[in-house]
C-alpha cells in the first residue's frame, strides 16, 4: 500500500486552530502502519469525553466552531481525521479504502486511546463509522449525538440529491475539496482562509483518493458487502437505552427527515431534546457550531 502523507507546513496558520497534533499508529489489512490523528483538548479533570467525528470531505477542522464552547463546558473533545482526511495518512489507490477498512482502523485508533465515557458526536460519513464503533464497543459509549447522517444498509436504497453526489464525485476531473464543503453551507461565501484550511490536507489530487472514493462505499443495495454489517449494528441500535438524540439542520436535501429511522427504532431517543438546527446546511457545524455545541452540552448536562 502507497501512502501519502500532508507536510506538516501545509497546517501552518489555520484560522482559529491553535491544537497540537497527536498521532495514533494503526495497521492496515496488509501489514502497513497506517498514522491517524486527533485532536485533544480540554480540563484535565474532565469525566466526560466528546468524540466528534467529520465527514466527507471535511477534516476535524470543521469542529473548530464548536470545540471551544464543549471544552468550555468542562468536557475532554477528542476529534480524530478520518484515514485519507485531514493530517491523517492518506492510501493513494481507491482500492485501498472499503467501509470495513475505515471501520477496522478506527477501532483500533479507540481502542488504542482507550477513551470512555464517551458523547459521540457524528455527521455525514461520521455517524457511518461512528455508530458502527459504538455499536461495536458500546460499554465505551455513554450518549449518541447523530447529525446529518446515517446508517445506511441499501434498503431503501439512496435518494436522488445522493446518487447526483455519487456521480459528480467520480467523474468530475478535479475534486474541489473546499468549494464541495462551501456547496453543502448555507452561510456563504466562505472566508478564503476556510478554503484554503479545507484544501490544506490535499496538496495535489494524488491525495484525494479517500475523499473521492467515499461515496461509492455507502451501501446502496442489500448485496452490497457492508450491508450486513450495518443491519447487525441496527440491532444494537433497536436494543440502545442509552441517551440518544438528533440534532439535523433545516436545510440539507441528503439526509432530509433521515432522524425519523433512528426515532421511531432506538428506545434510547425516548424524551430526548430533539432539536431541528435552523439556518444549518449540510455542514451545521460551519453554519451553526456554536449553536450545535450548545445544544450538545445541554444534552450532556441533562442526561448525565
Amino acid at each position: 500500500m502507497k501512502v501519502l502523507r500532508t507536510p506538516d507546513e501545509s497546517f501552518q496558520n489555520l484560522p482559529d486552530w491553535p491544537y497540537e497534533p497527536v498521532y495514533t499508529d494503526v495497521t492496515a489489512h496488509d501489514g502497513t502502519t497506517l498514522r491517524i490523528h486527533h485532536v485533544d483538548t480540554g480540563p484535565d479533570d474532565a469525566t466526560e469525553t466528546v468524540l466528534c467525528v467529520h465527514g466527507e470531505p471535511t477534516w476535524s477542522f470543521l469542529y473548530r466552531k464548536m470545540i471551544p464552547v464543549l471544552a468550555g463546558a468542562g468536557h475532554r473533545v477528542v476529534a480524530p481525521d478520518l484515514v485519507g482526511f485531514g493530517r491523517s495518512d492518506k492510501p493513494t489507490e481507491l482500492s485501498d479504502y472499503t467501509y470495513e477498512r475505515h471501520v477496522d482502523w478506527m477501532s483500533q485508533w479507540l481502542v488504542k486511546n482507550n477513551l470512555r465515557n464517551i458523547t459521540l458526536v457524528c455527521q455525514d460519513w461520521g455517524s457511518l463509522i461512528g455508530l458502527r464503533l459504538a455499536t461495536a464497543f458500546p460499554q465505551r459509549f455513554s450518549r449518541i449525538v447523530l447529525a446529518n447522517g446515517g446508517l445506511p444498509t441499501g434498503d431503501p436504497p439512496p435518494n436522488e440529491a445522493f446518487l447526483k453526489w455519487r456521480e459528480f464525485s467520480q467523474t468530475v476531473p478535479v475534486f474541489t475539496t473546499a468549494k464541495i464543503i462551501e456547496g453543502g453551507c448555507v452561510s456563504k461565501p466562505l472566508a478564503p482562509e476556510v478554503l484554503a484550511a479545507y484544501d490544506a490536507p490535499y496538496p495535489t489530487e494524488e491525495y484525494k483518493a479517500g475523499a473521492r472514493i467515499f461515496p461509492t462505499l455507502v451501501p446502496a443495495g442489500l448485496d452490497d458487502p457492508s450491508s450486513r454489517p450495518n443491519r447487525d449494528a441496527w440491532e444494537v441500535l433497536r436494543g440502545w437505552t442509552k441517551p440518544f438524540v438528533t440534532m439535523f439542520s433545516d436545510s440539507d436535501p441528503v439526509t432530509k427527515n433521515g432522524e425519523w429511522a433512528f426515532r421511531r427504532a432506538i428506545p434510547g431517543c425516548e424524551g430526548m431534546p430533539h432539536t431541528t438546527i435552523v439556518g444549518g446546511g449540510h455542514f451545521l457545524q460551519e453554519d451553526k457550531g456554536v449553536e450545535f455545541a450548545t445544544a450538545i452540552n445541554s444534552f450532556i448536562a441533562r442526561h448525565h
